[in-house]
Parts: structure tokens; C-alpha cells; sequence
């Protein structure tokens, strides 16, 4: 049998960068040594201030990265949907500018999604936090469905790849945080996300990083989910805003797995 068509599909791949200049080459270094080679990556810079134009502009020799940028900071949410407007994927899959990918991340997914019909999927994940690896692979449920995605967002972003085709065009509200949270509520909508159970996706968390921040207003952006992107009424939003907080200390309990070692070195070596 000769290789399937839709293997041969063009993926998407979502940016936003602002001021991570020492992290962004990692990250795009990540998606070119994908064994996935169908894809553009569409980079959109939000007013950084620093050194990341120059790295950026060091890799505009392929054709396949294409390099926006806002004329004000506006925050992830309206450069997600830049990138989103400007897609031509079949497949939309997303990569933060200081977080990075497993080479086989695209070509797994993808062959995951084609094999099963499924329009909506995410990975396991690892987090770096201030260089150091912690010694666990987050899961979660194997199919999140509607109810399941209000309880908690039990995946990171740089994990999702869904079909657009099925999907449609996302836009979402600009919120400064829980913007990629807002984008999962309105892709459910439309499909239920299933797992493929393997550790494709790494998370670089870091001092400054946009997802550190005091619980307090964690609990706040989360109230600003459901009020703004969700249009909930007060109350609704703060029984969403706890039955999240809820959740989430289910999903720090449940869903991760312990390992040894630290044999993440030998994967992103591919990467170097």
C-alpha cells in the first residue's frame, strides 16, 4: 500500500513571541528538525524589545517561517489570532517561542489523529523549571470531553495539535492570560480531545515566564476566562473559577507520573 495522502498534509505551527530572545532559537531549532517536514510556522513578535527580531530574522532563509509583528504589545491572545487568520494548515499545532518539541512530535500526532479520525489531541508533557528537569511526565484524560475541559485545562498548549478543517477558524477574546485555555472552550465545542499517551511536548518554565504569577492572580485570570471569553454572568464565573481551582488540585494529584533519571538529555540532543 502506497503512503497515505494525509500524511503529506501541511501543519501550521502557531508562535507568539515577546522578549525571549533566549529561548526563541530552541524553539524554532525544534520545529525545523521535526521528521515532519510539511509545516510553516508562522511567527508573530508582539513588540518585543530586545534581541529577538535579529534571531528571528537569522532563520527567514526557509521559506516555510513567516514573521509578523504587532506594532503594540497586545498580549498572546491577538497573536494567536494573527497566526490563525494567517494559517493555511490543514492541521493547527502551537509552540510557545521558549518551549520545544520532540522531533517526532508532528509526524506521531499526526499519524495518531489520521489513523483514529480524530479532529482534536494533545500530548503528555515535561516541565523545565529554571533549567532543572522535574521528574515527571504530566498526563491526563485519555478523552476530554465538553465537561471534562470546563473542570480543568489538563493540557499544555505546546501539546494540541486539532484539524482545522473540522474545526474552523478560532478567534478568541485578548485576554492577557488563560487566552489559550479560552481557545481549548471553543475548540470543544466542537469535537472531544483525545490523548496520545507519549511524552512529545516540553514545557520551559523560568522566572518572568507569562505563566508565573501569585495564586491570587492565577484565581483572577481564571474569574476573567469565564466573565469575558465566556460571557458568564458573576456568579457562574466565580463557581467556574472553584470548580476549576477544584480540578486542578485533582489533576496535580492524578495526573502525573514519576520517573528516574533524566533521559530528556538524549532526546533534545536532536534539537541542538
Amino acid at each position: 500500500m502506497g503512503e497515505d495522502k494525509r500524511m503529506k498534509d501541511l501543519v501550521s505551527v502557531i508562535m507568539p513571541s515577546y522578549n525571549t530572545e533566549a529561548y526563541i532559537k530552541k524553539a524554532i531549532e525544534s520545529v525545523l528538525s521535526q521528521t515532519y517536514p510539511y509545516w510553516e510556522l508562522i511567527i508573530v513578535d508582539d513588540g518585543s524589545t530586545d534581541d529577538t527580531d535579529a534571531i528571528v530574522n537569522s532563520f527567514l532563509k526557509d521559506s516555510r517561517i513567516k514573521y509578523l509583528k504587532n506594532e503594540t504589545n497586545n498580549g498572546a491572545a491577538v497573536s494567536r489570532n494573527r497566526a490563525l487568520r494567517e494559517a493555511k494548515g490543514k492541521w493547527i499545532a502551537f509552540l510557545d517561542s521558549d518551549d520545544i518539541w520532540h522531533p517526532e512530535k508532528l509526524e506521531k500526532q499526526i499519524a495518531f489523529m489520521v489513523d483514529n479520525g480524530y479532529a482534536f489531541t494533545y500530548t503528555d508533557y515535561r516541565i523545565q523549571l529554571n533549567g532543572k528537569w522535574l521528574p515527571y511526565i504530566y498526563i491526563g484524560p485519555n478523552i476530554i470531553n465538553k465537561r471534562r475541559m470546563k473542570n480543568y485545562c489538563y493540557f499544555s498548549t505546546i501539546t494540541v495539535m486539532y484539524d482545522s478543517e473540522k474545526i474552523g477558524l478560532i478567534q478568541i477574546e485578548p485576554l492577557r492570560k488563560n487566552n489559550d485555555y479560552a481557545m481549548w472552550l471553543k475548540v470543544i465545542e466542537k469535537s472531544s480531545c483525545y490523548r496520545l499517551n507519549e511524552c512529545l511536548s516540553y514545557y520551559i518554565k523560568h522566572d518572568g515566564s507569562v505563566s508565573s504569577g501569585s495564586k491570587w492572580k492565577l484565581i483572577k485570570y481564571h474569574y476573567y476566562l469565564w466573565r469575558i471569553a465566556e460571557h458568564k454572568g458573576p456568579l457562574s464565573s466565580c463557581l467556574y473559577t472553584f470548580r476549576n481551582l477544584f480540578w486542578g488540585i485533582i489533576k496535580k494529584i492524578r495526573y502525573r507520573v514519576r520517573i528516574e533519571g533524566d533521559e530528556i538529555n538524549v532526546t533534545l540532543s536532536k534539537n541542538n
